[in-house]
Protein backbone atom coordinates (compact mmCIF):
# COMPACT_ATOMS: atom_id res chain seq x y z
CA UNK A 1 0.00 0.00 0.00
CA UNK A 2 2.59 2.59 0.91
CA UNK A 3 4.25 1.96 -2.79
CA UNK A 4 0.88 2.59 -4.35
CA UNK A 5 0.39 5.75 -2.82
CA UNK A 6 3.85 6.45 -3.48
CA UNK A 7 2.83 6.19 -7.00
CA UNK A 8 -0.49 8.14 -7.04
CA UNK A 9 1.54 11.24 -4.94
CA UNK A 10 4.02 11.04 -7.31
CA UNK A 11 1.87 11.18 -10.88
CA UNK A 12 0.01 14.17 -8.89
CA UNK A 13 3.49 16.30 -8.50
CA UNK A 14 4.22 15.58 -12.33
CA UNK A 15 0.77 16.71 -13.41
CA UNK A 16 1.04 20.16 -11.59
CA UNK A 17 4.78 20.85 -12.56
CA UNK A 18 3.03 19.86 -16.18
CA UNK A 19 0.30 22.18 -16.07
CA UNK A 20 2.70 24.82 -14.21
CA UNK A 21 4.77 24.65 -17.42
CA UNK A 22 2.00 24.52 -19.86
CA UNK A 23 0.50 28.19 -18.28
CA UNK A 24 3.69 29.49 -18.32
CA UNK A 25 5.37 28.57 -21.31
CA UNK A 26 3.23 26.44 -23.32
CA UNK A 27 3.68 23.25 -24.79
CA UNK A 28 7.29 23.33 -25.47
CA UNK A 29 7.82 24.48 -22.19
CA UNK A 30 6.47 20.92 -21.30
CA UNK A 31 9.57 19.10 -21.61
CA UNK A 32 10.14 15.25 -19.92
CA UNK A 33 13.69 17.26 -18.57
CA UNK A 34 12.11 20.53 -17.34
CA UNK A 35 8.85 19.11 -16.24
CA UNK A 36 11.16 16.31 -13.98
CA UNK A 37 12.76 18.93 -12.71
CA UNK A 38 9.63 20.85 -11.19
CA UNK A 39 8.20 17.80 -9.82
CA UNK A 40 11.47 16.73 -8.35
CA UNK A 41 11.72 13.62 -9.44
CA UNK A 42 13.79 11.89 -12.05
CA UNK A 43 13.19 12.27 -15.80
CA UNK A 44 12.97 7.83 -15.49
CA UNK A 45 10.13 8.05 -12.83
CA UNK A 46 8.37 10.92 -15.57
CA UNK A 47 8.59 8.15 -17.90
CA UNK A 48 7.63 5.34 -15.74
CA UNK A 49 4.45 7.14 -14.82
CA UNK A 50 3.41 8.51 -18.43
CA UNK A 51 5.51 6.43 -21.15
CA UNK A 52 4.13 9.20 -23.81
CA UNK A 53 3.91 13.07 -23.37
CA UNK A 54 0.24 12.48 -24.90
CA UNK A 55 -0.77 10.35 -21.70
CA UNK A 56 0.96 13.21 -19.47
CA UNK A 57 -0.90 15.77 -21.64
CA UNK A 58 -4.28 14.24 -21.30
CA UNK A 59 -4.16 13.37 -17.20
CA UNK A 60 -3.12 17.03 -17.20
CA UNK A 61 -6.77 18.06 -19.35
CA UNK A 62 -8.41 15.83 -16.68
CA UNK A 63 -6.96 17.38 -14.01
CA UNK A 64 -8.11 20.79 -14.84
CA UNK A 65 -11.43 19.52 -15.59
CA UNK A 66 -11.62 17.54 -12.07
CA UNK A 67 -10.76 21.18 -10.20
CA UNK A 68 -13.19 23.59 -11.97
CA UNK A 69 -15.71 21.12 -11.70
CA UNK A 70 -15.23 21.16 -7.54
CA UNK A 71 -14.82 25.14 -7.72
CA UNK A 72 -17.91 25.65 -9.47
CA UNK A 73 -20.03 22.87 -7.13
CA UNK A 74 -18.53 24.61 -4.33
CA UNK A 75 -19.84 27.88 -5.71
CA UNK A 76 -23.09 26.36 -6.41
CA UNK A 77 -23.15 25.30 -2.31
CA UNK A 78 -22.51 28.68 -1.04
CA UNK A 79 -25.06 30.26 -3.67
CA UNK A 80 -28.45 31.79 -2.13
CA UNK A 81 -30.62 29.06 -3.89
CA UNK A 82 -28.37 26.19 -4.44
CA UNK A 83 -31.39 23.98 -5.81
CA UNK A 84 -32.28 26.60 -8.42
CA UNK A 85 -31.19 25.11 -12.27
CA UNK A 86 -30.64 28.97 -13.46
CA UNK A 87 -28.48 29.09 -10.57
CA UNK A 88 -26.42 26.10 -11.18
CA UNK A 89 -26.35 27.06 -14.95
CA UNK A 90 -25.07 30.30 -14.25
CA UNK A 91 -22.24 28.84 -12.10
CA UNK A 92 -21.24 26.18 -14.50
CA UNK A 93 -20.72 28.16 -17.26
CA UNK A 94 -19.05 31.71 -15.07
CA UNK A 95 -16.49 29.04 -14.24
CA UNK A 96 -15.22 28.59 -17.69
CA UNK A 97 -14.09 31.56 -17.19
CA UNK A 98 -10.96 32.89 -15.94
CA UNK A 99 -11.18 35.59 -13.35
CA UNK A 100 -7.70 35.19 -11.09
CA UNK A 101 -4.31 34.06 -11.88
CA UNK A 102 -5.54 30.11 -11.05
CA UNK A 103 -8.07 30.52 -13.46
CA UNK A 104 -6.27 32.29 -15.83
CA UNK A 105 -3.46 29.89 -15.69
CA UNK A 106 -6.23 27.30 -16.28
CA UNK A 107 -6.89 29.09 -19.07
CA UNK A 108 -3.88 29.32 -20.67
CA UNK A 109 -3.36 25.72 -20.82
CA UNK A 110 -6.85 24.63 -21.65
CA UNK A 111 -6.13 27.04 -25.12
CA UNK A 112 -2.95 25.60 -25.48
CA UNK A 113 -3.74 21.91 -25.06
CA UNK A 114 -7.27 22.67 -27.74
CA UNK A 115 -4.13 24.08 -29.93
CA UNK A 116 -3.09 20.87 -29.93
CA UNK A 117 -5.56 18.84 -30.31
CA UNK A 118 -6.11 20.07 -33.74
CA UNK A 119 -3.29 18.02 -34.71
CA UNK A 120 -3.11 15.03 -31.67
CA UNK A 121 -6.43 12.80 -31.97
CA UNK A 122 -5.98 11.39 -29.15
CA UNK A 123 -5.85 14.32 -26.92
CA UNK A 124 -8.62 15.78 -29.25
CA UNK A 125 -10.76 12.71 -27.77
CA UNK A 126 -10.06 13.78 -23.99
CA UNK A 127 -11.00 17.37 -24.75
CA UNK A 128 -13.95 16.04 -26.89
CA UNK A 129 -15.37 13.93 -24.07
CA UNK A 130 -14.99 16.60 -21.75
CA UNK A 131 -16.97 19.33 -24.02
CA UNK A 132 -19.76 16.33 -24.56
CA UNK A 133 -19.99 16.28 -20.76
CA UNK A 134 -20.97 19.71 -20.40
CA UNK A 135 -22.87 20.09 -23.12
CA UNK A 136 -25.18 17.47 -21.95
CA UNK A 137 -25.30 19.29 -18.60
CA UNK A 138 -25.93 22.51 -20.01
CA UNK A 139 -28.89 21.23 -21.81
CA UNK A 140 -30.10 19.26 -18.66
CA UNK A 141 -30.28 22.47 -16.63
CA UNK A 142 -31.76 24.44 -19.18
CA UNK A 143 -34.26 21.88 -19.46
CA UNK A 144 -34.85 21.77 -16.03
CA UNK A 145 -35.21 25.71 -15.76
CA UNK A 146 -37.67 25.06 -18.80
CA UNK A 147 -40.03 22.54 -16.83
CA UNK A 148 -40.22 25.23 -13.87
CA UNK A 149 -41.01 28.08 -16.10
CA UNK A 150 -37.35 29.97 -15.85
CA UNK A 151 -36.50 29.52 -19.34
CA UNK A 152 -38.75 30.19 -22.49
CA UNK A 153 -40.55 27.17 -23.51
CA UNK A 154 -39.48 26.95 -27.22
CA UNK A 155 -36.01 27.06 -26.15
CA UNK A 156 -33.54 24.39 -28.57
CA UNK A 157 -31.76 23.38 -25.33
CA UNK A 158 -29.49 21.34 -27.31
CA UNK A 159 -28.73 24.13 -29.50
CA UNK A 160 -28.46 26.83 -26.64
CA UNK A 161 -26.27 24.54 -24.41
CA UNK A 162 -23.48 24.23 -27.14
CA UNK A 163 -24.14 28.13 -28.18
CA UNK A 164 -23.67 28.94 -24.53
CA UNK A 165 -20.48 26.66 -24.33
CA UNK A 166 -18.72 28.58 -27.65
CA UNK A 167 -19.73 32.19 -26.02
CA UNK A 168 -18.21 31.32 -22.68
CA UNK A 169 -14.95 30.07 -24.26
CA UNK A 170 -14.45 32.99 -26.74
CA UNK A 171 -15.15 35.07 -23.89
CA UNK A 172 -12.47 33.11 -21.64
CA UNK A 173 -10.02 33.73 -25.13
CA UNK A 174 -10.57 37.22 -25.06
CA UNK A 175 -10.21 37.91 -21.19
CA UNK A 176 -7.01 36.21 -21.77
CA UNK A 177 -6.19 38.78 -24.39
CA UNK A 178 -6.78 41.51 -22.53
CA UNK A 179 -9.59 42.77 -25.03
CA UNK A 180 -11.91 42.09 -22.12
CA UNK A 181 -11.63 42.60 -18.48
CA UNK A 182 -13.51 39.14 -16.02
CA UNK A 183 -16.55 41.44 -15.66
CA UNK A 184 -17.42 42.33 -18.52
CA UNK A 185 -17.20 38.59 -20.05
CA UNK A 186 -19.06 37.79 -16.96
CA UNK A 187 -21.81 40.46 -17.92
CA UNK A 188 -21.71 39.03 -21.40
CA UNK A 189 -22.89 36.43 -20.65
CA UNK A 190 -25.10 36.94 -17.67
CA UNK A 191 -26.87 39.27 -20.46
CA UNK A 192 -27.09 36.23 -22.72
CA UNK A 193 -28.52 34.29 -20.25
CA UNK A 194 -31.05 36.59 -18.82
CA UNK A 195 -32.26 36.82 -22.72
CA UNK A 196 -33.47 33.31 -22.11
CA UNK A 197 -35.31 33.56 -19.31
CA UNK A 198 -39.62 33.83 -19.34
CA UNK A 199 -41.12 37.10 -18.06
CA UNK A 200 -41.95 37.28 -14.79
Amino acid sequence: MPRQVDYDSRRRRIVAAAFALVSEEGLEGMTVRDVAARAGVSVGAVQRCFPSKEEMMASVVEDMNARVSARVQGRIADSADPGSATTMLRHTLAGILPHDEPTLAESRAWLAFAAHAAVTPALAAVQREQYDGLAELVALLLRTAQASGDVHPGTDTDGEADALIALADGLGMQVLMGRRTPGEALATLDRRLAALRTAR
